[in-house]
């Protein structure tokens, strides 16, 4: 081998021609990175070594162990490997720039990264490795096999048995590395060749067998999707103040979907990937995970298509799923938690189905033994990569297995395809032909049961779980009529007709008599008592009285409503209503809870006591520029108060029109009790909407306040 110093990948490149360039930048992007002072363009392509390492991670055992004897100037081919299996490995370390030259030579970066120690004569080893113990030989080959580095303490053991033997040598105080003529000979000892990867534990399974398998996960997999958002559209789940969805929140999806917190979190998880879960906002929560506007167009799509988003959101995903419900920093994991992201997972998703996709068809992972073979076969795949990332093979089968990706530990036929990229063609035919074909039908029970022989169509689904509720699931799902369910249709706004026509249309067998009962008997109870909101009342013998006020002209903002003919109600609060009522002529009086008069007496207030001698200039101008500000903003509310146009009272009201400024920049007069329990009118221009708070620019004090929200008693739009 040539002794010719290494030279650095920045000078092989200026050589290069352009088509050979462009296949390089094609596998190794990150050597496009821009130089900063060089405007060259083949100088401006630099490699760092960062960009090394991660060429390196890609590397298999054989195209790694053929780069390490380039460094240690030794022939590849005298290594246990086919000739062509060597050369192949050599045009690829050529094409990542990882080697220059004829003969080919490590570029100086790698050179200095798979340096090794020295070690003994390369003939002296199979007789060191002869008389090692059991105990040693298992530790040496471990780092052979791992290509890592061993931990010395220095304290006598099989370790310092081999550092004293030469088959160890000390790369750092804490730290030994295998020599490289000791790995040499243990390859011909061992007699394993290198390009030949560890084989898979397999068994026979149908491949039929295997593709239905997989179809039933997928297909439940939709479902549960569609059953977690549909119910989060309504009752959406809080969002934690750190990002993440709370423990309870959890818990009450497994109830839901009824199944283990692993699983529930998969479907939280696999839902936000493919963006048809966000956080966003409600009338009660700053906060809420919501589905988004693209959950509406996914339901209207198949169930081949709605498992392609899933699918593809789940292998692009950086998201460590496992995690969730462990515990880091002695803090919970939440599922949706930023805290979740790692980059090197999507790899790894891709690295395992592709060794899965490689079995022949009729061919699954054995039993026991079938993750274990793949652990050693992805080992060999990416030897350079951490221990710990093996440990997350097992639990990313059993999320493939949940999904549908793989049935029985073996890859279904249209999982293929989506690994070899075919993405809308043949792959949503394979699959919706393993699908069940939905059914707008249901068989009636005379138990008050409607049992569905397979999934329903989606339009009838979503209207009988209105009159019913699910109660089981699996290849037919069970619904159960009760009051509480046909009551719920009815709070929808259906009729006792429409739901006697719904139910008649969706079955095969007669309606029961006991279900036309049932729901005959609902509706006769439904709308008896009747409950709405009510902040204040007015009572008056005089009902001629109370007529003329709900007809007079500027009595429209008070929003009252006759209950009796001398009682009225209204959704505006007293603090607000009171002042109104004396801008329409009126002398109200309060009425106490035991039904007396409450008499109220006037505040006592005190000013300040005077400081000894002149105010400074600037603290005059201050004052008087404050008293000027307030004054304007009293005048102008008056000067307005006739011309408002909108305003809101109830707590649901008060916060959509708070929510509505801060998006227009819109100005507002709110009512604001005082922690004296007074009532004060101000002219705020909203920031924002959030914790409970109002953040907004006070005219009368000519800066930004903080007003709490539930100290807002009403709030009017200024006009235009």
């Amino acid at each position: 081998m040539s002794t010719a110093a290494p030279r650095s990948l920045a000078d092989q490149l200026r050589g290069w021609p352009d088509e050979r360039l462009a296949a390089l930048l094609v596998a190794r992007p990150d050597l496009a990175t821009p130089a900063p002072h060089d405007s060259s363009q083949l100088a401006a392509r630099v490699v760092v070594r960062s960009s090394v390492l991660r060429a390196l991670d890609g590397l298999d055992l054989l195209e790694l162990t053929v780069l390490q004897a380039l460094v240690q100037q030794t022939d590849p081919h005298d290594l246990p490997a086919s000739a062509g299996s060597v050369d192949a490995a050599l045009d690829r370390l050529d094409l990542l720039a990882l080697v220059w030259g004829t003969p080919p030579r490590p570029v100086t970066v790698v050179a200095d990264l798979l340096a090794v120690p020295p070690g003994p004569d390369v003939e002296r080893v199979p007789d060191l490795l002869a008389d090692l113990d059991p105990q040693a030989r298992a530790i040496l080959d471990h780092l052979v096999t791992t290509l890592a580095d061993g931990r010395w303490s220095g304290r006598p053991g099989p370790t310092a048995d081999l550092v004293a033997t030469g088959l160890l040598a000390r790369r750092d105080e804490r730290h030994v590395a295998v020599p490289w003529t000791v790995r040499l000979g243990w390859y011909a000892s061992a007699e394993h060749p290198l390009d030949v990867p560890p084989a898979l534990a397999t068994s026979d399974r149908g491949a039929a067998l295997v593709d239905r398998a997989a179809a039933g996960a997928a297909f439940e997999a939709v479902r549960r999707t569609e059953l977690l958002l549909d119910r989060w559209g309504t009752h959406a789940p809080p969002a934690l103040k750190g990002g993440g969805l709370g423990v309870r929140e959890l818990k009450a999806t497994t109830g839901l979907l009824h199944v283990e917190s692993d699983v529930a979190a998969l479907v939280v998880e696999t839902a936000a990937a493919a963006g048809l879960l966000a956080q966003g906002m409600t009338d009660d929560l700053d906060g809420a995970w919501l589905p988004t506007e693209a959950y509406d167009a996914w339901l209207v799509g198949d169930a081949a298509h709605r498992w392609l988003r899933l699918a593809r959101a789940w292998l692009d995903s950086p998201r460590l799923v496992s995690l969730v419900g462990a515990r880091m920093a002695d803090k919970p994991v939440n599922a949706l938690s930023p805290d979740l992201e790692r980059s090197w997972l999507r790899d790894l998703r891709h690295d395992v189905l592709a060794e899965l996709a490689s079995l022949p068809p009729g061919e699954v992972l054995a039993p026991v033994t079938g993750v274990p073979s793949l652990v050693e076969r992805l080992r060999w795949r990416r030897p350079r990569r951490p221990a710990s990332r093996w440990q997350q093979v097992a639990p990313l089968l059993a999320q493939a297995a949940l999904l549908g990706l793989t049935g029985l530990d073996g890859p279904p036929t249209y999982a293929r395809r989506l690994l070899d990229g075919d993405e809308q063609g043949e792959l949503v035919d394979a699959l919706a032909a393993l699908l069940p074909t939905p059914v707008d039908q249901v068989l009636l029970q005379a138990d008050l049961t409607a049992v569905a022989p397979g999934p329903l169509e989606h339009d009838v689904a979503r209207r009988l779980a209105m009159v019913a509720d699910v109660e089981s699931r699996g290849g037919a799902t069970v619904y159960r009529f009760a009051g509480s369910s046909v009551r719920r249709a009815f709070d929808a706004g259906w009729s006792a007709a429409e739901v006697h026509d719904f139910v008649g249309s969706v079955s095969r067998t007669p309606v029961p008599q006991s279900l036309t009962y049932l729901v005959d008997d609902v509706s006769r109870r439904f709308g008896t008592l009747r409950a709405g909101r009510a902040e204040s009342f007015l009572r008056s013998d005089d009902e001629t009285a109370l007529t003329e006020l709900l007809h007079a002209p500027g009595a429209a903002t008070l929003r009252l409503r006759r209950l009796a003919p001398t009682v009225l109600v209204s959704d505006v609060a007293l603090g607000t209503l009171l002042p109104r009522l004396r801008e329409l002529g009126l002398a109200p009086v309060v009425e106490a809870a035991d039904g007396t008069v409450q008499v109220a007496r006037p505040d006592v207030y005190r000013a300040r006591a005077p400081r000894r001698g002149s105010p400074p200039a600037v603290r005059t101008a201050a004052r008087t520029g404050a008293v000027v500000a307030a004054v304007r903003s009293g005048d102008r509310t008056t000067r307005t108060r006739a011309e408002r146009t909108l305003s809101a009272s109830t707590p649901a009201e008060v916060i959509a029109l708070l929510r509505e400024a801060v998006e227009t920049r819109g100005e507002l007069v709110i009512g604001y009790v005082g922690n004296d329990g007074t009532v004060a009118e101000r002219v705020v221009t909203p920031v924002r909407v959030e914790g409970g708070q109002l953040t907004a620019y006070d005219e009368r004090s000519d800066a930004d306040r903080t007003f709490a929200v539930h100290r807002i008693t009403a709030v009017t739009r200024q006009p235009g």
